[in-house]
């Protein structure tokens, strides 16, 4: 049993099986409750996740969140963004390209960490606390910051590997 904050076009969402979701989560699609979405689903969450309290999971295109991700709390993911070069024009009104977002298979994300539009954070990934991910992570990463910058990789001869 799960008590969201905010949840609507639950037809363009995909929840697996052993999924938990934490409370206080927001999770949408689309931008307003009834709109019809360009895809479906829009946001798909694999089997035996765990999706912090407080989260937001917010899509209007494609967010994919693969099998035994785990979230800390108030994670935020979307694959939208508002434009801001407009100066005539409320930021509210602007609104930059949809680019699909995807968390990869056994990802850990923590504590505040943020994941914006157009990311692929790889398999087995570990993202850092309170880090904003700007761009692609590989396999088997460490990734903390603001921006996420990996920090540590694994290779198959040499285990886990910290990155200059």
């Amino acid at each position: 049993m799960w008590k969201p904050t905010t949840i609507f076009n639950e037809q363009y969402i995909s929840i697996g099986e052993d999924t938990l979701i934490g409370e206080g989560v927001a999770l949408s699609a689309g931008m307003v409750p009834g709109q019809t979405c360009i895809s479906s689903p829009v946001v798909t969450i694999g089997d035996r996740c765990l999706i912090g309290r407080g989260s937001g999971i917010v899509g209007h295109f494609s967010i994919v969140i693969g099998n035994d991700v785990w979230t800390g709390h108030h994670v935020y993911i979307t694959d939208q963004n508002h434009g801001y070069e407009d100066v005539h024009r409320p930021i509210s009104q602007q609104s930059q390209p949809e680019r699909p977002v995807v968390i990869g298979d056994g990802s850990w994300l923590g504590f505040g960490s943020v994941v914006l539009p157009g990311v692929t954070i790889g398999k087995h990934c570990v993202i850092g606390a309170n880090s904003v991910v700007t761009r692609d992570i590989p396999d088997y990463s460490v990734a903390v910051g603001a921006p996420a910058k990996v920090i540590r990789h694994y290779e198959a001869d040499k285990g886990w590997v910290s990155v200059d």
